[in-house]
C-alpha cells in the first residue's frame, strides 16, 4: 500500500446524531458498525458501513466547548473531513511537514478505535479538511 492510496471513511457533521443516523441508514441502506464518544476530542461518533469504500462517519459534538460545535455554528451541517488511512502516521506527518503543509496539532492524538489521528489544515486542500489515521496495531 502506498501511503495514501485509501480513504477510510468521510466525516460528516450533524446536529442531532440519532435523527442523522436514521436518515442515512433508511436512505442508503447502511449498516451501523457502531457509536462512540471520544470525551477527550468532545465528539460522538456514528460508523455507518457501505459493502465497498470507505465508511460514513457521523459527528456530533458533546457540548459546546468540541471543535465540531464551532464548526456547526460557523458552517453548518456538511463534510467535516476526508480521512486517509496510513500505515505510519509519524512518516505521514514527516512527508508534509517536508512540503511545507502544516498539521493542526504538534503530535498525533487519540482516534476512534483505538487509532492515531492528525488533521491537516484546510487551507492547503481547497478547504477541506484531511485526517490521517494510523489504524491500531492488532498484537
Amino acid at each position: 500500500m502506498r501511503m495514501f492510496d485509501q480513504i477510510d471513511h468521510i466525516g460528516i457533521a450533524v446536529e442531532d446524531l440519532e435523527k442523522s443516523l436514521d436518515q442515512w441508514r433508511k436512505m442508503f441502506n447502511l449498516r451501523l458498525h457502531g457509536i462512540e464518544e471520544i470525551k477527550e476530542r468532545g465528539v460522538k461518533l456514528a460508523h455507518l458501513e457501505v459493502s465497498e469504500g470507505p465508511q460514513v462517519e457521523l459527528i456530533s459534538p458533546l457540548d459546546k466547548n468540541s471543535p465540531v460545535h464551532k464548526f456547526l455554528q460557523k458552517r453548518g451541517e456538511g463534510l467535516h473531513h476526508v480521512c486517509f488511512e496510513v500505515e505510519d502516521i509519524h512518516k505521514a506527518l514527516s512527508t508534509f511537514q517536508n512540503k511545507g503543509v502544516e498539521s493542526i496539532q504538534d503530535k498525533p492524538q487519540k482516534g476512534a478505535q483505538g487509532s492515531l489521528i492528525s488533521f491537516i489544515h484546510p487551507r492547503y486542500f481547497n478547504g477541506v479538511l484531511i485526517e490521517l489515521k494510523q489504524k491500531k496495531k492488532e498484537s
